[in-house]
């Protein structure tokens, strides 16, 4: 560990504002940056980016790469991924992405891991985004979009990869924090319980825990296999001062909302609409991005029906949660790799 902290940030941009509007700010480039990033993108079309665009850029640009071999559409909104999906088109997947939570997309940042063809453009008719960053754009789509508003911020990142070690900074008032980037996933992937993980739910597992990753502590996700092979976020819980009102107040609730506009939901009496929602419980796979010290969230997630639960384990009352799976029919598995994110 050096004695001294020399950083070196070049070519300053005045940004339109900073966290708020009576807030100056101004952004540097690190000269020696050699992946897809804010510092290098290209601004193709729309209004000089603010603080608030370019923090909520860079977080959906992080989740991104996590999905760079996939088509990938991650949208974000206070740098919490309020709709996550994979498609087998980059169209499929921008609107399993905007179904996950449509009234938090309004005016969010999107960013996509493949170039935004014509049919993924459309798609934004209608609806307002701050933000679409992409590897690259198609002709017509561009000039779609551009068409589209005058407002809306295009950016050109170029290939978008997996992410690679390195340092990240935050600043505090009289000081700088330096840590290690988090581009770690898992130290393991391990069922604990009686019941055991399903191999079928694995990938939707994977999926989730990386959605998971990326979400504010605390953090509960629920992923669901929309269509063989892809995968959405059903539900999101970020950033409660306790994990349960995650899990309770903002993810569960957040499933039942998305659970009634399915098509299959369309004209079902409550108690067929309480019947679907157990079901689609029953399919979910809930991520927490870290232990559960008690086995309430176990206890609240298999009320619900869910049967299905990744997290990284290592509270010293683990056996506590692998008790309740076990009573409750839950298999669970432990990664071995906790992701605060603050």
């Amino acid at each position: 560990m050096s004695e001294e902290l020399k950083l070196n940030f070049v070519d300053p941009m005045p940004m339109r504002y900073g966290e708020n509007s009576h807030q100056a700010a101004v952004f540097y480039r690190d000269p020696n940056w050699d992946e897809a990033s804010l510092a290098t993108a290209k601004q193709l079309h729309g209004k000089e980016l603010s603080y608030n665009n370019i923090v909520d850029a860079d977080a959906a640009l992080e989740m991104a790469r996590e999905f760079s071999d996939s088509n990938a559409v991650v949208i974000v909104k206070h740098m919490n991924p309020c709709g996550l999906a994979t498609g087998e088109t980059l169209a499929e997947a921008f609107e399993a992405a905007w179904a996950g939570d449509p009234v938090s997309a309004f005016g969010s940042v999107i960013a996509v891991t493949r170039k935004v063809d014509l049919a993924t453009a459309t798609l934004l008719k209608g609806r307002f985004v701050e933000i679409l960053l992409a590897p690259a754009f198609d002709d017509d789509a561009l000039e779609f979009l551009r068409n589209k508003s005058k407002d809306i911020r295009l950016l050109e990142v170029g290939e978008i990869r997996p992410p690679k070690p390195g340092k990240v900074y935050k600043h505090v008032i009289g000081g700088m924090l330096v840590q290690d980037r988090d581009v770690g996933t898992w130290d393991k992937f391990e069922c604990v319980t009686d019941m055991k993980f399903p191999e079928n739910k694995e990938k939707l597992a994977r999926f989730t825990w990386l959605v998971t990753k990326h979400t504010k502590s605390n953090a509960i996700v629920m992923g669901y296999e929309y269509k063989p092979g892809y995968f959405q976020v059903m539900g999101l819980g970020p950033g409660q001062p306790n994990r349960i009102d995650s899990n309770l107040r903002l993810c569960q609730p957040r499933v039942r909302d998305n659970v009634a506009r399915l098509p299959e939901a369309e004209g079902k009496s409550q108690a067929e609409l309480a019947e679907l929602e157990k079901k689609i419980f029953g399919e979910l796979v809930m991520g927490s991005d870290a232990f559960f010290p008690f086995p309430d969230n176990i206890e609240a997630c298999a009320e619900a029906g869910v049967r299905y639960v990744v997290q990284p384990g290592g509270s010293k009352n683990d056996n506590l949660s692998i008790e309740a799976c076990n009573k409750l029919g839950v298999a669970m598995v432990f990664t071995g790799m906790r992701h605060f994110r603050h």
